[in-house]
């Protein structure tokens, strides 16, 4: 991200970082000393915020938006780590590692307006105040167990599984409105390709679990629907 798109307002942080939370529980000291430090940013669609193994910028907050963070084969094909909105950080890994490295790509889906704390900053907070540390640790934490499931989910679970499971936890937020999420989204979710979400979608649908529509998926039979999400390899 080129350093002429961030701009300074710490009154305007401390109210953002004080909603977030992964911030929740720090004292108005400490949120403050990471108030004076932050900068803010806008990118538009499609725009890379970072690309992976470049040096890492520091961690990241999402004040609205959404984005995706994904890793890419030497074939060009995605796998979708995470999806990012409002209120989500990300690249504390890379913030922290020691050579201080992105490990994914993250990109803008929609327009989307962002807080970033730089990396040296936030390993000199780290140091003086040990309540944050322990903060960024704990939310490391839930990183790797969020890691585990997906390690699980992509070597255990059959596709109609995984995509069962993606229905299941995405629907009220992001296939009712969110005009950005397509098959081939659902595909780099789900470690696929488009025609096997395609043709998976369809069996749900005969199957009578789900409706499909345009920008829209409509779940009909969520009890059946779960023990889809069941079903291993």
């Amino acid at each position: 991200m080129p350093e002429s798109k961030m701009a300074n307002s710490s009154v305007k942080s401390y109210a953002a970082l004080s909603s977030v939370p992964y911030f929740s529980g720090l004292d108005d000291v400490v949120l403050s000393a990471i108030a004076a430090i932050t900068g803010r940013c806008h990118v538009e669609p499609g725009e890379i915020v970072f690309w992976e193994g470049e040096p890492c910028s520091g961690l990241y907050i999402v004040q609205s938006g959404w984005l995706k963070g994904f890793l890419t084969s030497p074939e060009g094909r995605e796998q979708i780590v995470r999806l990012l909105g409002p209120g989500e950080t990300f690249n504390e890994h890379g913030a922290l590692l020691e050579d201080g490295c992105n490990l994914v790509t993250v990109q803008a889906i929609e327009q989307s307006d962002l807080w970033m704390i730089d990396r040296a900053s936030l390993l000199a907070l780290m140091d003086q105040y040990p309540a944050l540390s322990r903060k960024v640790a704990q939310n490391l934490a839930g990183r790797v167990v969020h890691l585990m499931k997906m390690v699980e989910n992509l070597s255990l679970r059959t596709v109609e599984a995984r995509v069962a499971l993606l229905l299941l936890e995405q629907s009220s937020i992001e296939f009712g409105r969110r005009r950005w999420v397509t098959q081939a989204e659902m595909a780099a979710r789900t470690g696929t390709v488009p025609d096997v979400v395609n043709r998976t979608l369809h069996k749900l649908e005969k199957d009578g679990l789900i409706r499909i529509a345009r920008h829209k998926i409509e779940i009909l039979d969520r009890e059946g629907l779960i023990q889809k999400t069941s079903h291993r390899g």
